[in-house]
C-alpha cells in the first residue's frame, strides 16, 4: 500500500511538472497576428535616448543652442547623431549659423540633399576630434586627427588656437567632452 501511494505521488508530481512546462511554452510564443513596429525605419542609438538627469552631451548642447540650427539640421540630414553622443571624450568644433551662411550660396542646400549624405557626413566628422581638449591645450598641437580620418591644421595667433582657419569664440563643457564654437565651417581637403 505504501508503494502504491508513492507511485501515485510521483505520477501527480510528473503530471503537474508537465502541465507547467507546456504552459510556459505556450506563453513564450509570440502572437503572429500582432503588428510589430517597423524598427528598421526608427532611428536607434545613444542619440535618441532621453536623459534629463546627466550633463548634456555634445549633440544636446548644439540642439539647445539658438546659433547652431544649421549644424543640427546637417547632423540630422547626415544621420551622424550617434557620433556626437559617443561616450567620447570628444572635442567638437561647432560652426555657427553665421559661419554656414558665409559659405558660397547654395552650398548648404546642396549638402543637405539626400544624394550628398556621405559628403556631408565627411564634413561633419571633420569637425570632431577624439579626446577632450581645452582651448589652451589646443595651442600645443600642429594638427588634430579628426573623426573622418583626416587632419586639420592648428596654428596659434596671439596665443589663441586657430583650427583650420577658424577662431574659437566660445567653449562649452559637455558630458562627453567639449564643444568649441567656431566662426568658420571646416572643409576637409579634397582627395585629388
Amino acid at each position: 500500500m505504501k508503494l502504491f501511494k508513492q507511485f501515485c505521488l510521483v505520477v501527480i508530481f510528473m503530471g503537474t511538472l508537465f502541465a507547467c512546462k507546456n504552459e510556459s511554452q505556450q506563453t513564450a510564443k509570440p502572437e503572429s497576428n500582432t503588428e510589430q513596429p517597423d524598427e528598421s525605419s526608427e532611428r536607434t542609438g545613444q542619440a535618441f535616448i532621453k536623459d534629463d538627469a546627466s550633463k548634456p552631451n555634445c549633440l544636446q548642447i548644439a540642439i539647445e543652442s539658438s546659433d547652431h540650427k544649421t549644424l543640427v539640421a546637417a547632423v540630422q540630414a547626415a544621420q551622424v547623431e550617434n557620433a556626437l553622443v559617443n561616450v567620447g571624450p570628444l572635442t567638437v568644433f561647432a560652426p555657427t549659423d553665421e559661419a554656414f551662411a558665409a559659405l558660397p550660396e547654395g552650398t548648404v542646400d546642396n549638402l543637405l540633399k539626400p544624394e550628398n549624405k556621405a559628403d556631408l557626413a565627411n564634413i561633419l566628422k571633420y569637425h570632431v576630434t577624439p579626446g577632450n581638449y581645452s582651448k589652451d591645450f589646443l595651442t600645443k598641437f600642429k594638427k588634430l586627427g579628426q573623426a573622418n580620418n583626416g587632419y586639420v591644421p592648428v596654428t596659434v595667433e596671439n596665443g589663441e588656437p586657430i583650427i583650420g582657419g577658424a577662431k574659437i569664440i566660445a567653449s562649452v563643457p559637455a558630458g562627453n567632452g567639449i564643444v568649441h564654437v567656431i566662426d568658420k565651417v571646416l572643409l576637409p581637403p579634397s582627395k585629388e
